[in-house]
């Protein structure tokens, strides 16, 4: 894809970015002297760092490749993991956004550990542990994943090794920074992102001449179908509503940046304009991917390498190497925030609340070991399922079947008891990993099993037990 020279070239822009990004690191690192610092970043960030904090997370890897990659293979039907997002969106910015951030101001809050175990007692935490690192652990290795695959493309690495490069790289750049670091990274980052990809967009548009010459050529080999929102299953539908979409409901980096905002206008103001650009670059994603197939006729390519392809046709290689840029810009961002979402469960939800006293040296030492371990699972599972969208599904599946019933029942329902929330938890999560491993019997994805009955173990433990308000008049 690339010749000799031009390699060379990709190969120095990409250490001098990272040799940047780990002296950004180092240096925010000395700023960073607690456990609040380096998981929640001191609570007081500012309107413009949070809207690019959530931008950056919001668009990785996953984005830029897979929905691409998605869209030119499968058409526009795709465009449904978009719409059924900002349906969560709205309902998370609506009815949970200034409870979640009520909750961690008045209680102190670093993890949705700190909220089950609130609400159901400290039994809760070991679940609700397991079901975020099934999430934060795919999505983390899904990262991995994708600077594999700019590896391999740019400089012809072989795609085992590029994950343990990944892997080596962005663990130890998260390592040294905490959440502080990975928000300011983020301001660079959801910057060169958002411009970047929207440039990409306008430009595909241009090349293509257009919608009218995109649906001449699709129809000319029979498939005008691909162009149709309604191109898609409705149980894909409903397979990306109850992952991806509703996962935003439960997502701990979401939480963490609702927390680490120096007041909810904050939070919310920043939530609100990042979700819509967030929203907005992903349906371009799909978009490009559709267009590259019927507006520039990029025919003989494999569509994995979809977003390279689009990039070489309608960009001189001065652009591309920004382009690359851009990429890795989003897979970063992603990928940081993702390590120190699953860490931040493992030290604050399984090593704090063993200590009689908290330390918060020892805690913030313990914080950085914790995303050596995450990032340990991450790499594993990134070299057992190295599909990117797949492995976010798959993730994301295991934690909506463990948490989202336990958490949304208990933020509005006051009878919600104990046992029926560690059940719930225990029952959803147990029984959608074993869906998963036993390769979705009846076809069914284990969503459709394990949300459902963890719901009906919720509500019918609720209506068995008698029911302790204690814990609940907190919430």
């Amino acid at each position: 894809m690339f010749s000799g020279n031009e390699r060379i070239i990709l190969s120095v822009i990409i250490v001098v970015y990272f040799i940047f990004l780990f002296a950004l690191a180092l240096y925010i690192n000395r700023k960073t002297k607690t456990y609040e610092d380096y998981n929640v970043a001191g609570r007081s960030v500012s309107i413009f760092p949070i809207i690019l904090t959530f931008i950056g997370t919001g668009v990785g890897g996953s984005t830029l490749l897979g929905y691409m990659e998605n869209g030119y293979s499968l058409g526009m039907g795709e465009q449904w993991i978009h719409i059924s997002m900002f349906f969560c969106v709205i309902i998370f910015a609506s009815f949970l956004l200034r409870r979640i951030r009520s909750l961690g101001e008045n209680h102190n809050m670093v993890t949705v550990g700190d909220y089950t175990s609130l609400r159901y007692g400290s039994q809760a935490r070991i679940p609700t542990v397991i079901s975020i690192l099934f999430s934060y652990c795919a999505m983390t290795g899904m990262q991995f994943v994708a600077i594999a695959t700019i590896l391999n493309l740019t400089i012809g690495l072989n795609v085992t090794l590029g994950i343990f490069i990944g892997w080596v790289l962005l663990t130890f750049k998260t390592y040294f920074g905490g959440l502080k670091t990975v928000i300011w990274q983020d301001v660079i980052h959801g910057i060169i992102l958002t411009l970047g990809f929207i440039a990409l967009f306008i430009t595909v548009m241009i090349s293509t001449g257009g919608w009218d010459t995109i649906s001449e050529n699709a129809s000319s080999v029979n498939q005008e179908n691909m162009l149709s929102v309604m191109n898609i299953e409705p149980s894909e539908i409903f397979i990306y509503l109850l992952t991806l979409g509703v996962f935003q409901f439960i997502r701990q980096d979401l939480w963490q940046r609702v927390w680490a905002a120096k007041n909810v206008k904050t939070a919310m103001n920043g939530y609100w304009v990042s979700m819509i650009i967030a929203v907005l670059i992903g349906a371009f994603a799909v978009a490009i991917g559709v267009f590259s197939r019927f507006g520039l006729r990029l025919e003989n390519i494999d569509p994995v390498n979809i977003y390279y392809g689009v990039v070489g046709d309608v960009f001189p290689f001065s652009l591309v190497v920004v382009m690359i840029i851009v990429l890795l810009a989003a897979v970063i961002s992603s990928a940081d925030s993702f390590l120190l979402a699953g860490s931040s469960s493992i030290v604050n939800d399984m090593i704090r609340p063993n200590f009689k006293y908290f330390d918060s040296k020892k805690m913030l030492i313990y914080s950085r070991v914790s995303v050596l371990i995450v990032s340990i699972v991450s790499l594993v599972l990134a070299l057992a399922i190295p599909g990117l969208v797949n492995l976010m599904v798959t993730g994301t599946a295991m934690s909506v079947s463990g948490l989202l019933a336990p958490v949304i029942f208990g933020l509005f329902w006051k009878k919600v008891t104990k046992a029926a929330g560690i059940a719930s938890m225990w029952g959803g999560l147990v029984t959608a990993v074993i869906w998963q491993i036993s390769g979705h019997p009846f076809g069914l994805h284990p969503i459709f099993i394990g949300l459902p009955l963890s719901i009906a173990i919720l509500l019918i433990v609720t209506f068995l037990t008698k029911h302790n308000n204690q814990n609940a008049e907190q919430i």
